[in-house]
């Protein structure tokens, strides 16, 4: 469940809650122990707030096409071979099972800037699972930001 009680947000310079829209990253840390989630919004990921053994982040960034229809597009390291499959189909089940208080974590902390841009709100989301296994190497579609926001 995700409580706003326990989520820090730090908006990294030079991204404000109005700019920028294309290139806005997050990166989502947590705490095991806690239950507190933590997330750095900026024009870069913190890679410094990640824990390289563990890599149970959830990266995400506003992207813009070519026809200029605005997505989120996030990523969830299942694994690159370090792991046994059993190992990865864990993991994999994890961040499923959490990927919903991610997004809420991500939009709830940005919803200063989603004031500011209420078309946002209506983006889709697409969540790429990295896998050297194929079933869990895959892209979900999981709504849109006013989903996550009610």
């Amino acid at each position: 469940m995700f409580d706003p009680q326990k989520l820090t947000t730090n908006l990294i310079p030079p991204a404000t809650f109005v700019q920028p829209i294309q290139g806005r990253k997050y990166t989502l840390t947590h705490s095991d122990i806690t239950g507190e989630l933590f997330l750095d919004i900026g024009t870069n990921y913190n890679y410094k707030a990640i824990d390289w053994d563990m890599r149970d982040e959830v990266l995400a960034e506003w992207q813009i096409d070519q026809l200029n229809r605005v997505s989120i597009v996030g990523k969830a390291h299942v694994d690159e071979g370090q792991f046994t499959k059993e190992q990865s189909k864990f993991r994999y089940n994890i961040f499923r099972k959490e990927m919903s208080t991610a997004l809420k974590g991500m939009f709830y902390g940005d919803k200063k800037f989603l004031t500011n841009y209420p078309t946002l709100l209506n983006a889709p989301i697409y969540i790429m699972y990295t896998s050297i296994y194929p079933e869990f190497n895959h892209t979900i579609y999981y709504g849109t930001p006013r989903d996550y926001l009610n």
